[in-house]
């Protein structure tokens, strides 16, 4: 009788233990389906900039898991702060298109916004992102179409090294004019990408790395490229 007491009253550690590690299960896939958790990335490391999560209209999205809701308690009041964290923190949504931008699949850029659209044949924008052009008045509006692009490429007289290059038309002089990445010179980038937005360029249109990449893959040869004032 007295053994069957000690058993009965035996704290269940086995059960605990499961318990608490569902919990913690639950409270990682919560944080990780908003973000907070970094998640396992795939792909090339390369570059820090580098996208880690689906993006339209330059807006980051990703998709939560369906797992099951958290038991009432601490994880439920976690999510709702978490929620409302995100709520706040949430876009306003991309500026448009710019009207008389042309139709169908294209690049827009509008030199005046320092601002470029990835538009699909549905006019639905696949990307947008602020950008660094021309310095100068080289580029003048119209309608143009990608001729040539380059993993590497090198500026003139030795400004620096880029990546992804997508050539679309010829400045003064000749100079290939194109979007790429912010150049690199000595090592070191020749602006910031809190620069971007503000014309800093000597012709081209400069990107962060992971709209050059977003680029590189929506604008092959033949893609056209409207510009506008």
């Amino acid at each position: 009788m007295s053994r069957h007491r000690a058993a009965a009253s035996r704290p269940l550690y086995g059960r605990m233990a499961v318990l608490g590690t569902s919990a913690s299960v639950t409270a990682i896939a919560v944080l990780g389906s908003l973000g907070v958790l970094p998640s396992v990335a795939t792909g090339s490391s390369e570059d820090e900039d580098t996208d880690r999560v689906t993006t339209v209209a330059g807006v980051p999205t990703s998709t939560p898991s369906a797992a099951a809701p958290p038991e009432p308690g601490v994880e439920q009041e976690l999510v709702q702060e978490l929620d409302a964290v995100v709520e706040q923190a949430a876009p306003s949504g991309p500026p448009p298109v710019p009207a008389g931008s042309g139709e169908g699949r294209r690049v827009v850029f509008d030199q005046s916004d320092q601002r470029v659209w990835l538009v699909r044949d549905d006019e639905t924008v696949a990307r947008t992102y602020l950008v660094s052009g021309s310095l100068t008045d080289n580029l003048r509006p119209g309608t143009f179409e990608v001729f040539s692009r380059s993993a590497h490429a090198t500026g003139i007289e030795d400004s620096g090294t880029m990546r992804y290059f997508v050539r679309f038309t010829h400045g003064t002089g000749g100079s290939a004019i194109g979007f790429h990445d912010i150049p690199v010179d000595d090592g070191a980038q020749v602006q910031t990408t809190a620069q971007l937005g503000t014309p800093q360029s000597h012709g081209c249109i400069r990107q962060a790395r992971k709209d050059a990449l977003a680029m590189w893959g929506f604008a092959p040869v033949g893609t056209r490229v409207d510009v506008v004032a």
